[in-house]
């Protein structure tokens, strides 16, 4: 099939990447020249696992295409996907001003039927919108459908060629057809093609994540109780998860959830509600419980150094907001650095990935080394933010010696206490009892 890919952000280059690898011709839209070059030229802008070797390949064998030119992209094609940007505004809605320019766009310049497919993460309503912008100026038959994309960031190759679901939200038979037949090859293990309406497809994809940002936040509650009561989070994980009825993912305590996806989704399903007169106190709880949870590894830092922390110098381990991404959007290490800075302290930081991102952001005013022991020299404290696997070997005998004092802050729960007892680190973690030094 003839696919054309608006938006090559995340979910537009994976999806894209992941069509030409089964045979199809796709053509990804992007309006910045420099970065479509550089893709043309076989550079993939983002870090994804596995995401570089079907991209180079697909562009070997002239699969995977790139353009400026939405009108030559559309051409040919079947199926037309909107994977543009939604940024939340300053309520927490999502801004649909992308989406909603192009469909415009699209309107004025289709000549024959297309599929135009939702791919973005949009609020309940959004189809109708999409169409309603086509047919303003379309001359020719066209069907709009919602399919909410399901991906984790480090997963995302993976999640796409073998995903759990594919939810297809639409109302047209012409439509189904046609999308059953682009997603036939990613569900050949028997995994269902769900089949719905816009709205229900629109909403399962918040609705998800939100449940999912909910067990995470319900076990950063629980791991905070743990503290208080002396009780060890890691043994209330493994009882709780191995309830068939709950089950053992997202119930890693740390230090709040972060990325692309559940702080935006979470936040516009709160004001869609609001919008429609429905409050989710569930739902907005998840969100002051977060938003407390990423300040939690200061809180104690802060105790242990009696409130001052000025002119201290702190290593942080971790960057992104998750292993195996390069993504700092909402991330935990984020709100660490602004509090850290604005009490005076020094920052000097190491991520496998998101260095650049976050020097991006913050210049200068952080220390960046080119491994995790270069910034633990002559640090007074190591503050671990992201649970990266180069983090969770460390050679603890050449950290103890660089390390001014033998302290870390763990907010993610790399360590064993037993053995940081062992090993005479004085050790904080989440949910979890202190290891004093020896």
């Amino acid at each position: 099939m003839n696919i054309a890919v608006i938006g090559t952000g995340y979910v537009g280059l994976v999806s894209g990447t992941c069509f030409a690898e089964t045979g199809n011709n796709v053509i990804c839209v992007d309006i910045d020249e420099a970065k479509v070059k550089k893709m043309v030229n076989g550079e993939v802008p983002i870090y994804e696992p596995h995401l570089d070797v079907l991209f180079e390949r697909n562009i070997r064998q002239g699969r995977l295409h790139f353009t400026t030119k939405i009108d030559e992209a559309i051409a040919d094609a079947e199926v037309i996907f909107l994977a543009l940007p939604t940024p939340p505004g300053e309520d927490g809605s999502a801004d649909l001003t992308y989406v909603l320019d192009v469909a415009d766009t699209l309107g004025k310049i289709m000549t024959e039927y297309k599929v135009v497919v939702d791919k973005s993460t949009v609020p309940v309503g959004t189809a109708e919108k999409v169409k309603e912008a086509i047919a303003k100026h379309a001359e020719v038959q066209f069907d709009v459908v919602s399919n909410p994309e399901f991906l984790r960031e480090g997963f995302a190759v993976d999640d796409f060629l073998k995903p759990d679901r594919v939810v297809i939200g639409s109302s047209s038979d012409r439509a189904h057809q046609v999308m059953s037949r682009l997603y036939k090859p990613f569900v050949r293990q028997g995994n269902p093609i769900i089949f719905m309406d816009e709205k229900s497809a629109e909403l399962t994809k918040y609705a998800a994540n939100a449940f999912l940002a909910t067990k995470i936040t319900f076990m950063n509650e629980i791991a905070n109780f743990c503290e208080k009561v002396g009780a060890n989070v890691d043994m209330v994980r493994i009882g709780v998860g191995s309830d068939s009825r709950i089950g053992k993912r997202f119930l890693f305590p740390g230090i709040g959830y972060g990325g692309s996806c559940f702080p935006k989704d979470v936040q516009a399903l709160v004001k869609s509600g609001n919008d429609h007169g429905y409050n989710f106190n569930i739902i907005n709880a998840v969100l002051n419980v977060n938003h407390r949870q990423k300040y939690r590894l200061i809180e104690k830092l802060t105790a242990y150094y009696n409130g001052d922390l000025k002119g201290k110098t702190f290593a942080i381990w971790g960057l992104a907001f998750k292993p195996d991404t390069d993504d700092i959007r909402e991330a935990p290490a984020l709100y660490m650095i602004e509090e850290l800075l604005a009490a005076g302290a020094k920052v000097k930081a190491f991520d496998p990935e998101a260095t650049e991102n976050v020097h991006n952001r913050f210049g200068d005013k952080v220390s960046f080394g080119k491994n995790q022991y270069e910034v633990a020299e002559h640090a007074d404290a190591l503050l671990i933010a992201t649970e990266w696997p180069v983090f969770r070997s460390p050679d603890f005998e050449k950290l103890g010696t660089m390390l001014k004092s033998k302290v870390i802050f763990d907010g993610r729960n790399l360590y064993e206490i037993n053995a940081m007892r062992e090993l005479g680190f004085y050790y904080e973690s989440i949910g979890r009892e202190t290891v004093s030094e020896i």
